[in-house]
């Protein structure tokens, strides 16, 4: 069974063509980050009117490297959550031609997709799973019994591991996206020359980053010798290269050991079959570096080019749908922008 996967949550518009939930056959993603970058994060409606623009070019380029659109099963989209005007570009443009080209139409949930890049490897995950799921919009860990059968077990109280390294980045006047950006400066860096806190949650397995994100900006205000009331944006004019460097290494650090902390208390109370780090924060060497060191199990990464947002994780969640749930009217559809996957299970017995 062959699937389309449409996906355009955020800033990517991207389409790609899975068989079987397991084979990659075309694979298409238009970036943004060159128009974002010049504002230092994304602009909703700018990348609404940038999906527009190349979201059928897109589709067309992925059904015709996958042979035509007589190849292709059924279609899957990204209709949540995500920026709202994003969702609809790709959402409608999706279900407008699963009516044209009369394919069924199975609406995706993007975080929960982000795991499904795993599954493209050459062996795939085993369940019951333990996901990290870490990204510029969502950090939080879940446990899947089965495909579709998930219980979301922790996840951030306030900023995403991504958006603090953005907004991070930032501070030290390192280019967007954060997360290439800061790990780039790290390697330069020495981890220990500041410290920052790890903040203490209510919940076993949550998260907080912004208590980090101030308390970067707290030492560098420090270190160059001004008070709270001295512009953010003109504290890194102030930073040497090396201190730079040492900041952004201190920061992934601590980031790094708070995500891996709580993977590993839930991995020592679930003992999983396997674990998955996905999302695009997924990419960070360190990190991948520091839970094969502490984990005593085998991780499995997606390949770096699915680590960020991308159309084959649609496509292959698509087809497990397509396994267990019958096809959604492409006109019933609506987007859903801030859905958690505390609702989205669907698979539960």
């Amino acid at each position: 069974m062959k699937i389309l996967g449409i996906e355009s949550s955020c800033d990517e518009t991207a389409a790609a063509v899975v068989e079987d939930g397991r084979r990659l056959i075309s694979n298409v993603v238009n970036s943004q980050i060159d128009i974002h970058a010049v504002y230092g994060g994304v602009v909703p409606e700018v990348a609404a009117r940038s999906h527009l623009e190349v979201v059928l070019p897109v589709i067309d380029k992925a059904v015709t490297e996958a042979g035509g659109w007589d190849e292709i099963d059924a279609i899957a989209a990204t209709t949540m959550p995500g920026l709202v005007g994003s969702l609809l570009i790709g959402s409608l443009s999706a279900r407008m031609l699963a009516l044209a080209k009369q394919k069924p139409f199975y609406p995706i949930h993007h975080v929960e997709a982000h795991v499904y890049a795993n599954f493209l490897l050459n062996e795939a995950p085993a369940f019951p799973m333990l996901a990290l799921i870490v990204s510029g919009g969502h950090s939080q860990i879940v446990l899947f019994k089965d495909h579709g059968n998930y219980e979301l077990i922790g996840q951030t109280a306030d900023d995403a591991v991504g958006e603090a390294f953005d907004k991070v980045a930032k501070i030290l006047g390192l280019p967007y996206p954060g997360g290439p950006s800061i790990a780039k400066a790290a390697e330069q860096g020495d981890p220990y020359r500041f410290t920052f806190p790890k903040a203490k949650m209510a919940g076993k397995y949550d998260f907080s980053f912004s208590g980090l994100k101030t308390a970067v900006l707290r030492r560098v205000q420090s270190q160059v010798g001004v008070d709270h009331t001295f512009p953010s944006n003109a504290l890194s004019e102030r930073l040497d290269e090396s201190t730079r460097n040492d900041f952004a290494a201190s920061f992934q650090q601590i980031a790094i050991e708070t995500l891996v902390d709580k993977v590993l208390l839930a991995y020592e109370e679930f003992h999983p079959n396997s674990v998955v780090i996905a999302g695009g924060v997924a990419a960070n060497q360190e990190l991948r570096r520091i839970l094969a060191e502490r984990l005593p199990i085998a991780i499995n990464y997606a390949p770096m080019n699915l680590c960020t947002d991308n159309a084959a994780m649609i496509a292959t969640l698509g087809y497990y749908v397509a396994q267990k749930q019958p096809a959604t009217d492409p006109r019933q559809v609506e987007v859903l922008p801030s859905i958690s996957m505390t609702k989205t299970a669907w698979n539960i017995d």
